[in-house]
């Protein structure tokens, strides 16, 4: 058996303590007023959005950390890792080594040469050997990408009640190719589509929003219709603000259907007619499960590295740390825009994502999470 990595819960720094979404008016505040300005206007920078890549029209870029290893060796690696395995002890060194510096392709290459050598999975091995968060996240490092998502639908809605953030959180952020991705392997797993099974789990508007999304089938479009963008931005201003009760189904119809680059021109025109930004006013109109699920839909159209910057934030802001959040965002942005989301961090919040982690996580699992990260 391994030997024990424990993670370790620490306090984070002075602005994870000072940032919150409702500011009281303390001295100390003012002394860090232009921080939380910048942190606040995360999402207002509409003069560079219209220029800005779309995010959610890509799976794989330049802008992750991890990427294929030009020296890669499968016997190699393969060797190395049942050595770190099969011993009195595991060498956790190795392992981390070997899984966070090859890509997703490369590591199934590894699992499948792993199985045919051994007559074992990697995954039951890893299992075997490491335990707690550390065995979470090397476990999730060598699932194929959409076998991953779909693992962390299939957890969020099996059992008593559904944890509607993670769905929200995946289904707001994935691009059409990888929710059909998440489709194929549920199916592969389940034997039922995961519309059906949303179905029975989620209702209501957050239902009816979700399962548009879910579909994967949002226009990918890089044309803009301005004129459009109008239409609907005075649409969506006169399905809320502008009338007493708010047209949830304009929202959803609008913000789960358009491409990206049309979303972006009509946040623009919204704030034109508006005065103010869309999030602010689905914030202000509507509540629960729908208004976290339009506003992830809003911040990722308009930057998602900066939405899940934010979300790393908050998963480890006070006392206690999420570790799955940590674990399902750096795994899964890890070969997408993980140097993207870094910069947005050090952007938002003044100190560098892996200096964070540094100060929250520990042992195995926090070294995993470093070498996924790499420094600034």
């Amino acid at each position: 058996m391994g030997v024990a990595c424990s993670t370790y819960l620490k306090g984070v720094a002075i602005f994870g303590i000072l940032f919150t979404f409702s500011f009281d008016t303390s001295p100390i505040q003012s002394q860090f007023e232009p921080f939380l300005i910048t942190a606040m206007s995360a999402w207002d920078d509409l003069d560079l959005l219209l220029d800005s890549p779309s995010p959610l029209t890509v799976t794989a870029s330049t802008k992750g950390t991890v990427k294929d290893n030009a020296n890669f060796k499968v016997e190699d690696d393969v060797s190395a890792l049942r050595k770190a395995l099969e011993g009195l002890g595991t060498t956790e060194k190795t392992l981390i080594e070997v899984l966070t510096q090859r890509s997703n392709a490369q590591r199934q290459l590894i699992a499948k040469a792993y199985e045919k050598t051994t007559g074992r999975t990697l995954v039951a091995d890893l299992k075997g050997d490491t335990h707690g968060d550390f065995e979470d996240l090397l476990v999730a490092l060598v699932t194929p990408p959409g076998v991953y998502d779909s693992q962390e639908v299939i957890g969020a809605i099996k059992g008593p009640g559904t944890t509607e953030s993670i769905l929200t959180e995946i289904f707001a952020s994935r691009s059409n190719k990888q929710i059909i991705a998440l489709s194929e392997a549920y199916l592969a797993k389940t034997g039922r589509s995961v519309i059906h099974d949303l179905r029975s789990e989620v209702s209501g508007d957050y239902g009816k929003a979700l399962l548009i999304l879910a579909e994967g089938k949002r226009d990918e479009s890089t044309n803009v219709d301005a004129a459009k963008a109008k239409a609907d931005a005075k649409a969506l201003y006169e399905a809320g603000e502008k009338k007493w009760g708010t047209d949830e189904g304009k929202f959803i119809d609008i913000l789960c259907h358009r491409s990206v680059p049309q979303l972006r021109q009509t946040l623009v025109e919204y704030k034109n007619i508006s005065k103010k930004n869309l999030q602010e006013s689905i914030e202000s109109e509507m509540s629960g499960d729908l208004e976290n699920l339009l506003v992830a839909v809003v911040k990722c159209v308009m930057s998602t590295p900066a939405y899940f910057a934010e979300m790393l934030y908050k998963s480890m802001k006070g006392v206690g740390t999420t570790e799955s959040i940590l674990t399902r965002i750096l795994v899964s942005r890890s070969e997408v825009d993980l140097m993207d989301i870094r910069a947005e961090y050090k952007r938002l919040y003044g100190h560098s994502l892996y200096s964070q982690i540094e100060s929250d996580v520990s042992g195995c699992y926090g070294d995993t999470l470093k070498r996924l990260c790499g420094q600034d």
